[in-house]
């Protein structure tokens, strides 16, 4: 099989040999720190991927997607809930009313938000039911008063299934004593737990008995609705909203929770671009070992020059030596760090059993998730290649202004 000769001097220098084993160790070296920073780039973009994944799923599986309101208490919410489910992009809705209060409990307060829901419904858009950790959500009945918590707001409470505690509503009445707030004893009948700050927060109520304290009976103040695309939630809203009466309104997650992924997603970008310069440096480093390959091999790219060789064809040599570097440690580098993606999580769990420690208790989720990207490899892996082959353009050129007369004149 016929090989271009400056492809075979190329591909030959970077084979060791006795006398050349510093050179090579250096060509050694550079690719092994591409390979390393090409896959640390990988593993990291795969975990944040992992953590995004994970407050997606679990913030967004909580807090409403996207909600209908209106400017007065929905009567007839099922035929709402109808519409809203037979709208293009949106999956299912269920009704829902909000409460905001102070909770009360053993000389614990703390502030929830206390949303009224019809069990049968919730369970199509949210993940509450699959996170309960005592009792059930069907535990929440119409003129039952009971309530639902999230583990960290019951801790702080100190209460569990089967424990009272106390609604304050920030609303004053009259009485013969003066004026004072309304207060509405719940019974704790399920605890939930998903591992966010949600937990903290939110408290669950039947939509009847949230309406009862609202004054608007067994209506409701709106719907919620879990949507396919949301990032298309908001032209999702306009389409549904041109179904309906003009006293209906929408908001959704951008508004309520935008701000904590937009961060997410600067996080990533300038993680991204910090490790992108380990790349950058380590696709640098061929610039060195080639500088010194070239002033080693002067006497042989003179012999060559004097044998007709054209500088155009000593540059192409040493493209393709620097360019088999990079190659070579971009290719290692991917398949490093995809192996790494897939089992760093297998790997963080055995050092925590090692070592009996625990890792991840300060975080929302007990492990550590990653999800690897495809099109963060593909980009990854181009981006090394390009800038290790820019990094061999310096040396190949000064290889090709090299003078026979000169290279050999100590010789």
């Amino acid at each position: 099989m016929y090989t271009p000769l400056s492809m075979f001097i190329g591909l030959r220098y970077t084979r060791a040999r006795r006398r050349d084993q510093f050179i090579s160790f250096m060509s050694l070296s550079s690719m092994i720190g591409l390979m390393l920073g090409v896959a640390v780039l990988i593993t990291v973009l795969s975990v944040m991927n992992g953590f995004d994944r994970e407050l997606k799923q679990r913030i967004l599986g909580m807090v409403s997607q996207s909600t209908i309101h209106a400017t007065e208490p929905v009567q007839n919410w099922r035929k709402l809930v109808e519409l809203a489910e037979a709208s293009p992009g949106v999956t299912s809705a269920a009704p829902m009313s909000q409460v905001q209060g102070m909770l009360t409990a053993n000389g614990q307060v703390n502030g929830a938000v206390i949303t009224g829901i019809a069990p049968e419904f919730e369970k199509n858009v949210s993940i509450l039911p699959a996170f309960m950790k005592q009792g059930a959500l069907s535990d929440l009945s119409d003129g039952g008063y009971g309530i639902v918590l999230g583990q960290q707001l019951a801790d702080v409470l100190g209460v569990r299934q089967g424990d009272s505690v106390t609604l304050v509503m920030p609303e004053a009445t009259l009485s013969a004593a003066g004026v004072i707030p309304r207060f509405k004893r719940f019974t704790v009948v399920g605890v939930f737990k998903v591992g966010a700050e949600v937990d903290g927060l939110l408290a669950y109520v039947h939509y009847a008995d949230a309406g009862r304290l609202l004054r608007i009976g067994d209506r409701v103040q709106g719907v919620r609705l879990k949507v396919d695309d949301l990032f298309a939630v908001r032209a999702t809203n306009e389409r549904l909203l041109a179904s309906l009466p003009p006293y209906f309104y929408a908001s959704d997650w951008t508004q309520t929770q935008g701000s904590l992924f937009n961060a997410i997603k600067m996080e990533k970008a300038m993680m991204s671009l910090l490790l992108l310069l380990i790349v950058a440096v380590a696709a640098f480093n061929i610039v060195s070992s080639l500088v010194m390959v070239v002033n080693d091999k002067k006497s042989d790219i003179a012999i060559l020059r004097t044998l007709g060789a054209t500088p155009g064809m000593i540059q192409r040599i040493f493209l393709v030596q620097g360019t088999a570097v990079g190659l070579g440690g971009t290719i290692a580098g991917v398949g490093l760090g995809v192996l790494l993606s897939l089992t760093v999580s297998d790997l963080a769990a055995a050092y925590e059993r090692l070592m009996h420690v625990r890792l991840f208790d300060a975080y929302f989720v007990n492990y550590l998730p990653t999800q690897l990207d495809w099109f963060d490899v593909t980009w990854v892996g181009l981006t090394a290649f390009i800038l290790s082959f820019l990094a061999t353009i310096y040396p190949a050129r000064q290889a090709g202004r090299i003078q026979p007369a000169e290279a050999l004149r100590y010789e």
